[in-house]
């Protein structure tokens, strides 16, 4: 990724310096132009990171794909020009500012699909190989397919000394003609991936694991390859004790005085710049179906503590007199026509900056539960509780990384996220995942 951004920012840079040369017919470039270029790639780089062209793409139709490439541009064109307003010596940029766009937009999928990844997938690549033939190496091999790793090479699968059945591809087995480490020096390997559920009776050939470790190869496990690849913690792969001695789960009073300092700057900042926006979609809400405009539900919080959270109601004003708390359905009809609007939209949430500036929430964490869902969830999956132990957020990594959950099935696929929040939050996770909200919203995944 860092390879991509490099590239991708001294190519735009590059393309704005050429296109200003011809087009503007400029002489020797100026220190005007080049911080002229150098602010159009830093604000269409940013604007790719927003729209998540820097994650795995594999899962974006061809169109899609497109489109968000073409946003960057359209977006950043007007922003650019409004920055050379205020620098000297940009009429020359404004002349041509839509050429330069056009160039650029060009010239980034040139740079990235010519040069930067093929370059990522030759020179850079993580050469692994599974140890493992049966359905935990499959699932390897299909979740590296499902998310199209970049600069991650699959060299081959090792098969343990258990005879467990082959249901990984044939063409890639290695053979069992010699040891493992003399495949691992032959294969060129960085790193071992343990796909092997049963370990123990010599399952494991742990001396030429050994020997692989101590000539630099890293050996994962099953529950720190998902964590890295998929930015999920799989519940049926963790035990306790991977969470008691394992890394993370980090709480220093810096990193809470940092948070909580960041939460109420931002949160009071957003308060005051969508009070317009809230008092428009509130009028909304009592011109179709009346008052209550905001609901108030009791949610689960940090150590398990109940608070009272605020939205904008999206539901009629007796939506749960009959049957009770019930997660929300695609289509759910207790949602009113202005409801599905600011819903999309995530409109219905702003009201709970009041509740990060209380302190019950943070602007990034695990989106806090009802009461009634915890008992059940906690009762059903395990270690769901670890969840509370950080504030309930606005936002979330499983709200970027995954659809609604409406099932416990689901319920569980978000925990996962969740789990690897709690280990890993950082002020940089939360910032990437701020970035990717706005995403999120502009495209409406996963409202209900």
């Amino acid at each position: 990724m860092l390879v991509q951004l490099g590239a991708e920012l001294c190519g735009l840079f590059a393309v704005v310096l050429l296109t200003l040369r011809f087009a503007a017919q400029l002489p020797i470039p100026t220190p005007n132009t080049y911080s002229f270029a150098l602010v159009f790639a830093l604000v269409i780089v940013s604007l790719n990171g927003v729209f998540g062209l820097y994650r795995h793409i594999g899962n974006l139709t061809f169109g899609a794909y497109l489109m968000r490439a073409a946003l960057a541009p359209a977006i950043g064109i007007p922003l650019a020009y409004l920055v050379t307003e205020v620098l000297p010596g940009g009429e020359s940029f404004q002349e041509h500012v839509v050429v330069v766009g056009l160039s650029a937009l060009v010239g980034l999928l040139l740079v990235r699909h010519t040069i930067v990844l093929p370059l990522v997938h030759a020179v850079m690549s993580h050469r692994v190989l599974v140890l493992g033939t049966g359905p935990e190496a499959q699932f390897v091999e299909a979740s590296l397919a499902r998310v199209g790793s970049k600069g991650i090479a699959l060299v081959g699968f090792y098969a343990p000394e258990n005879g467990e059945p082959v249901i990984v591809s044939a063409q890639q087995l290695v053979t069992a003609d010699r040891r493992l480490e003399d495949h691992v020096r032959k294969l060129r390997v960085d790193e071992i991936i343990v796909a092997v559920r049963q370990q123990r009776g010599g399952v494991l050939p742990l001396r030429s694991l050994l020997e692989c470790r101590l000539n630099g190869v890293q050996v994962t496990d099953m529950a720190r390859f998902f964590e890295r690849v998929q930015g999920r913690i799989p519940i049926d792969l963790v035990k306790a004790s991977w969470m008691i001695y394992g890394n993370g789960y980090r709480q220093g009073w810096l990193r809470t005085i940092n948070k909580r300092t960041t939460d109420v700057v931002i949160a009071t900042l957003l308060l005051v710049l969508t009070l317009p926006v809230m008092a428009i979609a509130a009028a909304m809400i009592v011109v179709e179906s009346g008052v209550p405009v905001i609901y108030r539900q009791t949610r689960v919080g940090r150590r398990g503590k109940h608070f009272t959270m605020l939205k904008l109601r999206s539901m009629a004003p007796d939506a749960e007199s009959a049957d009770g708390p019930r997660w929300a359905g695609v289509n759910d009809s207790r949602v009113t026509r202005i409801g599905r609007l600011i819903r999309r939209t995530r409109i219905d949430e702003l009201p709970q900056l009041i509740n990060v500036i209380r302190g019950e929430m943070s602007l990034v964490g695990p989106r806090p539960e009802r009461p009634e869902f915890v008992a059940m969830l906690t009762e059903k999956l395990p270690f769901y509780a670890v969840r509370h132990s950080v504030k309930p957020g606005l936002t979330g990594w499983a709200q970027v990384r995954y659809s609604y959950g409406a099932t416990v099935e689901q319920s569980m696929k978000k925990l996962e996220y969740d789990l690897y929040y709690v280990k890993n939050h950082t002020l940089v996770l939360d910032l990437q995942i701020v970035l990717e909200t706005i995403r999120v919203v502009l495209f409406g995944e996963g409202a209900r």
